[in-house]
């Protein structure tokens, strides 16, 4: 079965902040939330670059922050891997929502699709840490499939109902299709800007 998603844990010092001696505490918790935010998007950047095995510092050497603040927010390496995951899992969903608001079915389609394409081919680099994740916490995997899953459908319904792709295809379908080829690491941008371009000949609609 193809490996879907993860959520990721939360900031383990969001909720333990020391008190200010004046004006409350939300400026801590603002400055907390953006060096989440840097450490996550740095965590993905590194990983792009040097695979699953990047190291804590290099992450937080990135992120222009101490190692003690990674650790802070990520006390164990599995937690930026999740972390990291779940924030692509949620550009796909927004990316999902914004194609159907934005776009007429068929463009919604062809755009969810490219944005399908980045969100899983992101995985190949740490593929074997993302299964570390999987085994450690299965709920939390499934219910970040069904995420995945329900912004699938989201997309090809609205499409299926327009008329303009075919109706025996299900978006589980579609993901198995696409997925493998995604995450092969043998398989280069230029074969998957055509294989996808093949894909959606085969789903439009007969005429």
């Amino acid at each position: 079965m193809v490996d879907q998603g993860i959520v990721g844990v939360a900031s383990a010092d969001e909720g333990g902040l020391e008190q200010p001696e004046s004006g409350g505490e939300r400026p801590q918790r603002a400055d907390a939330r953006r060096n989440r935010e840097r450490l996550v998007t740095s965590a993905r950047q590194v990983f792009a670059e040097e695979g699953g095995g990047a190291s804590m510092e290099a992450i937080a050497r990135q992120a222009g922050v101490g190692v003690g603040t990674l650790y802070r927010h990520f006390p164990q390496r599995i937690d930026i891997v999740e972390a990291v995951y779940l924030d692509d899992v949620d550009e796909l969903v927004r990316a999902a929502e914004e194609a159907v608001t934005d776009l007429e079915p068929w463009p919604a389609v062809v755009a969810f699709l490219e944005a399908f394409v980045r969100y899983a081919q992101r995985k190949r680099t740490f593929l074997n840490e993302l299964r570390e994740a999987f085994d450690k916490n299965p709920e939390l995997r499934s219910l970040c499939r069904e995420r995945i899953d329900d912004a699938m459908e989201l997309v090809i319904d609205r499409a299926q109902r327009a008329g303009v792709i075919r109706t025996d295809v299900g978006s589980a379908d579609l993901i198995q299709l696409v997925m493998p080829m995604c995450t092969n690491a043998s398989v280069t941008e230029d074969q998957s800007t055509r294989l996808l371009a093949m894909i959606l000949d085969g789903l439009r609609a007969p005429s």
